[in-house]
C-alpha cells in the first residue's frame, strides 16, 4: 500500500478530542502526516495534540462547534494561516442521542440536537473543507457513517435516520465533485470500543453484537488503519462509496 505519506500532507480530523477521531489523528500522524485537531472538547484536542507532538508528530488542536458555521470558517481560516494547505478532511463527530427508545417515543428535541452535529454538522464542515481543496485540484474527504444507517439499529432511530443521511449525503458529494480530483466517502462501522459505545446501555451494545458474524466489536485500531488508506493518494478512484467495516454484518 505505501509506508508513508508526503510530508506535505495535511488533515484536519473532526472529534479529535477521544475515540475513533484520536485514534486516525494518531495513525496518520505517526506516517508524516500534519494534523489539525479539531473538537467541541477544546481540552481533549489539544490533548490529543500534545500526544502527538510528544510522539514526534506535527499537530494543533482548536475548538471546534461543528453547528456554527461561522465559527467553522474561522477555524478552518486559522489552519490556512498554520498549513501551507488542507489535503483531507476525516470527520468523525458523532452523538447518538437517547437509545433504547421506540420511534413513537422518541423526543423531537433529542432527535434535531442529533441531526444537527451528525448530519448539518457534516456538511458544514465538508463546506469548509471544499472551499479549501476545489483550487487545488485535490482532496480527501470522509464522514463517519455506522452500520446503523444501513440496516438501522432498534431504538436508535435519531441515530440510525441521521447516519443513512449521510450515506445518502456522500453519494452525492461524491458525484457532485468526482472530476475535480476530490473524493468523499463514508466508513461503516459496525460497534466498536470507543467511549461513545461504553456509553451506550449494555442491552444496546448486546444487541449490536449478536448481529456480527464475527461475534466480536471491531478495535480502534482496524477502523484507524482504513482510515488512513481511504483518505490517502492511493484511494484514487473510488468516491461517494460507503466502505464496510463491520465483521460481516453489511456486505453491500
Amino acid at each position: 500500500m505505501f509506508k508513508s505519506f508526503d510530508r506535505g500532507y495535511h488533515a484536519a480530523v473532526v472529534g479529535a478530542a477521544s475515540g475513533l477521531g484520536a485514534a486516525a489523528a494518531g495513525h496518520l500522524a505517526g506516517l508524516g502526516v500534519w494534523i489539525a485537531c479539531l473538537d467541541i472538547d477544546g481540552v481533549g484536542a489539544e490533548r490529543t495534540a500534545a500526544e502527538i507532538r510528544a510522539a514526534g508528530g506535527r499537530a494543533r488542536a482548536w475548538k471546534l462547534d461543528v453547528n456554527d458555521p461561522t465559527a467553522v470558517e474561522t477555524v478552518f481560516s486559522a489552519i490556512d494561516d498554520e498549513f501551507s494547505s488542507l489535503e483531507a478532511l476525516v470527520n468523525c463527530a458523532g452523538i447518538t442521542g437517547a437509545t433504547n427508545i421506540k420511534a413513537h417515543e422518541v423526543d423531537l428535541a433529542d432527535f434535531d440536537r442529533v441531526h444537527a452535529v451528525n448530519l448539518r454538522g457534516a456538511l458544514v464542515v465538508s463546506q469548509a473543507a471544499l472551499r479549501r481543496m476545489l483550487p487545488n485540484g485535490y482532496g480527501r474527504i470522509l464522514h463517519l457513517a455506522s452500520i446503523a444507517g444501513k440496516d438501522g439499529n432498534a431504538g436508535m432511530t435519531a441515530y440510525s435516520t441521521t447516519k443513512a443521511g449521510l450515506i445518502g449525503m456522500v453519494k452525492s458529494m461524491g458525484k457532485d465533485y468526482a472530476t475535480t480530483g476530490i473524493t468523499v466517502n463514508a466508513l461503516a462501522p459496525a460497534v466498536i470500543r470507543t467511549p461513545m459505545v461504553d456509553a451506550l446501555p449494555q442491552q444496546t451494545v448486546e444487541y449490536m453484537t449478536a448481529k456480527i458474524p464475527m461475534q466480536r466489536c471491531g478495535e480502534i485500531r482496524e477502523a484507524a488503519e482504513m482510515i488512513t488508506w481511504i483518505i490517502s493518494p492511493a484511494c484514487s478512484f473510488t468516491t461517494g462509496f460507503t466502505f464496510d467495516l463491520s465483521g460481516g454484518r453489511a456486505t453491500y
